[in-house]
């Protein structure tokens, strides 16, 4: 067997130059015992909490690979559920910062998460329509609600009533009554899609926001249900509601599902609209925590802040104006106008102020600070944090910036990438800025304007940067002083391309303007200083026929490689400019290419999404690759080696084998398309930019890669992948109607019942072995030591059961249902009967009784039909009884005790709050006797 090449690993480092992502929503959240400093934004697939006082980062909640799609702070402030693209919800503790709970129940990315008043319960809405509501303190979902046909926007807990509201982009929104999991009412008011919405007025209304410039304002009206119990009952079932008879039209804007008045819970009857100054659709609606301020943008960059007046300022108000119109009537002596005043709903929803943002609004969160002020902080699509005060006190309220987070980012794509010959400072370069970066911080510590910067590169020395612009100039800039020193118009066109020359006396550059030029640097009397300064000359002039797109240096600086317009790359000698190679092939243009270090090979990446590896000397093409599924936007090789990295707009980072044609590793972690990279001149770094804003930083590892385990781990993911995609288990004899279960199936949950069953093995085994044992033991007439599983000693040579016990407990609460379902019935009886053994010893009443009850549910009918299992579940049914009341009066004696703690603590505090007044008065009473002493001494 021949020898195999070792190559390394390269691990992600580090995400930096993102401030937030615009895919998800921004929220306050309370850390440290502050509300209204802290917020926390989407970053790709984590989570950054900002300080808006300091600007800094405080903290990272690390997300896995996908994108973070939505985010919801729970009531309590202690808690943060982000959902991702992949469906799945993840629930943070914001005082560790460590992921508590993971819910998988959807199949597409997360659109609406919210949290209930007390915090219990969150339910999620999603891309794949529908909608499911967890239990957060037990770690598991309750039910899926269908009946939507397009993606969910928003869904709200009731505070008053077990109900749930959900608008769609199918135009509806719909009631639910989760008491009985179904849906009883649906508006269908809306002729587009329902963005946004919220509750208003101690929720007695619903202010729903669509594609137009309308928002629609819904008064609700609660009706208790009330029978009448000499109505027969054929009559009662009569007008219950069913998914197929939910939806009718519009008819004097109040909308009634339901036949019989006395068996709606609410009625909504629109009261009209308040209109935005936005024309376009609104993105985001919301409200402060205490619902007194409404505020709602469109895809614009401006905010519109609403004031909601409460029930005792309405009432203020009708006083006020019944008092105007009766003294308006006295005047005219006509009759007293009892009836006829009434606030109009602008007079209930007053327009407050609009809020211009520097950019586009892509979300917001409200919070009304104790002081009296609105504290608005904005996400904008340019990677930028704005924190806005609203002082409410004074006459005409405006809104004043008080903190603008910026500095960790660009406010556009960076398009181009370069690191300093030690390895230390990162330059990144965008359409409106150029940062420095230092590698091992991540902090940036240069920061200059530019004009849109397309290629670049650090002078022999690092002191001073080079950018090639759209405009076609070059710019020269100091790094110490972070100044521009010099612009060139270098092109007539855009400045595709830079490559410094081997020797580092000078550089070439090629533009779209079909011309290579050649620069050499040279120091030049500076006017302000005494000292020289450094500049740029023009030496030489290659005319082409087609724009120039890439341009490279043979390490030798003997040759020039030119990629053209044309999809051909021509190689010339660089001293004579004469022609010497033409590499064709490529059906779309190259955009990318470089030359190894020794200069025999030449590696060209194109639009065609191919990579093409050529020989210099004769420029031979000696391999084609399929690289990317997209166009190959970068490919650099790395250092003293054949080894090359290709970026691409797939989202990805492949490394490849130049002699051995092979594909090493894929570096995944982008999102959007990766527009170029960098590699450190050592060739343990390298960094990327993409469209999502964000740079990464990838570290070569002395881990040793094996292209084996590589494609091993590739197909194992394939077939994670596959699992996920497959049919979910039918439960037998559920309907396929508005509810489901609220779990799915994937990799984890089939582990999961594995464990399960491997257990159930071993305990079956285990008690025949025993049995066995026992009768040789008895047939000896003397005891026989019995051997001891590995495993149960590896557990501390627990009893087979109590094994069973134990692997079942591991199983995640939010996994147990999908993994009882995928577990086959041959392993329920045992099941049954150890859960018998377990509920009499008291252990994990709730955990089993859970489980036990899910099994019944599912394999029903195969239970009661066996007549083995008749003992076994009457055993269970006097067990389980008696074990729960157990259970239930150990609660109940917990919590009269801790409601009398709670009284004997508020007694405690109340006297003591009389004791401090009557301190505070007895003060004041001897500060002001001392004050009239003094004042008669002086008379």
């Amino acid at each position: 067997m021949g020898l195999t090449r070792q190559y390394l690993r390269y691990e992600p480092a580090a995400l930096f130059g993102l401030v937030a992502s615009a895919r998800a929503g921004v929220a306050f959240v309370a850390l440290r015992g502050e509300r209204g400093r802290y917020v926390a934004v989407p970053a790709c697939e984590h989570v950054f909490v900002w300080d808006t006082r300091k600007g800094e980062k405080v903290l990272i909640l690390k997300g896995l690979k996908q994108q973070v799609s939505c985010l919801c702070p729970s009531p309590d402030g202690l808690h943060l559920a982000v959902g991702y693209e992949d469906g799945a919800i993840r629930v943070f503790n914001l005082l560790s910062g460590e992921s508590a709970i993971t819910f998988n129940g959807h199949r597409a990315a997360v659109t609406a998460l919210q949290y209930d008043h007390l915090g219990g319960r969150l339910v999620s809405g999603s891309k794949d329509t529908e909608v499911i509501v967890w239990d957060v303190i037990n770690e598991s979902g309750l039910y899926r609600l269908r009946g939507h046909k397009d993606v969910i926007t928003q869904a709200l807990f009731l505070k008053e009533k077990n109900l749930l509201v959900t608008c769609a982009k199918d135009t509806l929104v719909k009631w639910w009554d989760l008491d009985t999991q179904h849906c009883f009412k649906t508006l269908v008011g809306h002729r587009a899609e329902v963005w946004a919405m919220a509750l208003l007025s101690q929720e007695k209304r619903l202010i729903t926001g669509s594609a137009d410039s309308e928002l629609r304002v819904w008064d609700l009206t609660y009706i208790q249900e009330v029978k009448d119990p000499d109505e027969p009952e054929s009559k009662k079932s009569k007008g219950s509601s069913s998914p197929g008879a939910e939806e009718k039209t519009e008819e004097d804007e109040t909308l009634e599902l339901d036949e019989h008045p006395e068996e709606r819970i609410v009625k909504c009857s629109k009261v009209g609209s308040i209109m935005r100054e936005g024309r376009d659709r609104v993105v985001t609606l919301g409200t402060d925590r205490m619902g007194k301020f409404l505020a709602c943008h469109g895809t614009d960059a401006i905010l519109e802040v609403f004031s909601v007046l409460s029930e005792e300022e309405i009432q203020k108000k009708l006083e006020k104006k019944m008092k105007k119109a009766r003294k308006k009537a006295k005047q005219n002596s006509e009759e007293e106008p009892e009836r006829s005043v009434e606030l109009s709903l602008q007079e209930e929803i007053q327009r407050v102020t609009s809020v211009k943002a520097s950019s586009k609004i892509k979300s917001f969160d409200l919070i009304l600070s104790p002081k009296g002020e609105l504290k608005m902080v904005l996400l904008l699509q340019n990677n930028v944090i704005e924190l806005y005060n609203l002082d409410l006190s004074a006459q005409v309220p405006q809104a004043v910036r008080v903190s603008r987070i910026t500095i960790g980012g660009h406010r556009s794509d960076v398009r181009t990438l370069a690191f300093s010959s030690d390895n230390i400072a990162i330059l990144s370069a965008a359409a409106e800025s150029v940062k420095i970066w230092n590698r091992s911080t991540l902090q940036c510590i240069r920061t200059m304007e530019c004009e849109y910067a397309l290629c670049s590169l650090f002078v022999p020395g690092d002191r001073q940067v080079i950018l090639g612009t759209k405009t076609g100039k070059l710019q020269l800039y100091d790094l110490a002083s972070g100044s521009l020193i010099e612009t060139l118009d270098a092109h007539d066109g855009a400045v595709w391309s830079i490559a410094l020359s081997p020797d580092q006396h000078g550089f070439v550059t090629g533009g779209a303007d079909k011309c290579v030029k050649f620069w050499e640097f040279e120091l030049v009397k500076d006017e302000n200083s005494v000292q020289k300064r450094l500049s740029m000359k023009h030496v030489r002039v290659l005319q082409l026929d087609e724009d120039v797109l890439c341009v490279r240096y043979s390490p030798n600086q003997k040759l020039l490689a030119v990629s053209l317009l044309d999809c051909t790359v021509k190689v010339f000698y660089v001293d004579t400019l004469k022609f010497f190679l033409s590499l064709y092939g490529h059906k779309l243009p190259v955009l990318c290419m470089d030359i190894c270090y020794d200069g025999t090979l030449i590696a060209t990446g194109s639009a065609d999404r191919n990579v093409k590896i050529w020989g210099l000397d004769f420029g031979d093409c000696h391999r084609s690759l399929f690289a990317h599924d997209d166009s190959v936007m970068y490919l650099q090789f790395v250092p003293k080696s054949h080894l090359f990295f290709t970026a691409g707009k797939d989202n990805k980072i492949k490394q490849w084998d130049a002699d051995k044609f092979e594909h090493i590793q894929t570096l995944e972690g982008h999102h959007q398309e990766v527009w170029c990279l960098a590699l450190s001149p050592n060739g343990d770094y390298v960094v990327s930019a993409s469209h999502d804003k964000s740079l990464r930083l990838w570290e070569r590892t002395r881990e040793p890669l094996i292209l084996e385990e590589e494609r091993e781990m590739q197909r194992e993911a394939e077939y994670e992948e596959s699992v996920a995609k497959e049919e979910q288990p039918v439960v037998a004899g559920e309907r396929q109607g508005e509810t489901g279960l609220a779990g799915k199936k994937t990799i984890e949950t089939i582990k999961a019942a594995e464990g399960i069953m491997e257990a159930i093995e071993l305990y079956r085994e285990e008690t025949a072995k025993l049995k066995e044992h026992n009768a040789i033991c008895k047939a000896a007439g003397k005891e026989v030591p019995f051997p001891v599983n590995p495993i149960l000693r590896a557990y501390g040579k627990i009893t087979p059961s109590a094994y069973v016990l134990e692997v079942f407990k591991k199983v995640k609460s939010s996994e147990l249902e999908e993994s009882l379902l995928v577990l086959p019935f041959s392993y329920v009886p045992d099941l049954l009967r150890l859960f018998n053994e377990y509920i009499q010893q008291g252990s994990d009443v709730e955990l089993l009784c859970r489980a036990l009850l899910f099994l019944l549910k599912i394999h029903f009918g195969q239970i009661t039909s066996n007549q083995m299992l008749v003992t076994v579940i009457e055993n269970l049914k006097k067990t389980t009884i008696s074990r729960v009341s157990e259970a239930r009066d150990v609660l109940g004696f917990n919590m009269a005790g801790l409601q009398f703690l709670k009284r004997e603590i508020e007694a405690k505090e109340e006297v003591t709050f009389f004791a401090d007044a009557t301190e505070r008065f007895e003060e004041k009473k001897r500060k002001r006797k001392k004050k009239e002493k003094m004042v008669l001494a002086m008379l």
